[in-house]
Formats: C-alpha cells, structure tokens, sequence
C-alpha cells in the first residue's frame, strides 16, 4: 500500500475536480446549490463568473494528473497539501457569506481533509 493507494485516491479527486469543473463551464446555475451559495442572478455576468470556477477546477485536477505521470509521489503529495487550501478557502468563503454550513463542511470540508490526508500519505509522513 506503499503509495498505491494514496495515488489511486489521488486520481478520483483529479478525476472528480476535472468533472466538477466541466459541469460548471457547462450549466453554471444548477452547480451553484452544490457549492454552497445562493445563485446571486440569473445573467450573463454571473454565469461567467462561476465558468471561472469551472475553469480553476479542471486546471488543477490537470495539474494532479500531470504531476502524477511525470515527476514522484513526494511531489504529487506536496501539490495536493498546496491544492488543498483551494477547498479550505471555499469553505471558509461559504461560511463567511451565509451559504450552507451543511455544504461547506460536507462537500469542501470534506475535501480538504481528503487532501491533506492523501498529500501526508504521498510525502510518506504516515
């Protein structure tokens, strides 16, 4: 289990960020019940807005995905505790601004801890 199965977890979070950020880019407005906040309008502003958020998941899910076919686990590891604060910081922002405190422990606290978990095992600190 050296690393195999960090890696493999590794994979589904990319995989799944790189998803995540599809649907966004796709159909903005009914992703944004899953992120934790209020859909401020309907318009083109703010579809835009969340497009970029699709763009920033798919980016660092590639980022993952590249580290993890061309350089070691360390590194991999050490990316994912960086990428990690990504999901600490929704989070905190979906606290900050009244959203769902259900959405943001269950969906990106959830996730940070995953993270850094996966990133802790890569480094080999466990």
């Amino acid at each position: 289990m050296h690393t195999t199965v960090p890696l493999a977890v590794a994979v589904l979070l990319a995989a799944g960020i790189i998803i995540i950020g599809s649907f966004y880019i796709a159909s903005p407005e009914k992703m944004t019940g899953s992120f934790g906040l209020k859909l401020p309008s309907p318009d083109p502003d703010t579809r835009a807005w969340l497009r970029l958020k699709g763009i920033r998941d798919i980016v660092s899910g590639l980022v993952a995905l590249t580290l993890m076919l061309t350089t070691n686990s360390r590194t991999v590891g050490i990316a994912f505790l960086v990428e990690s604060l990504t999901a600490f910081g929704d989070m905190s922002n979906v606290l900050g601004s009244g959203g769902s405190k259900q959405a943001a422990f269950s969906i990106h606290g959830v996730t940070f801890t995953v993270m850094v978990i996966t990133g802790l095992f890569l480094i080999q600190v466990f």
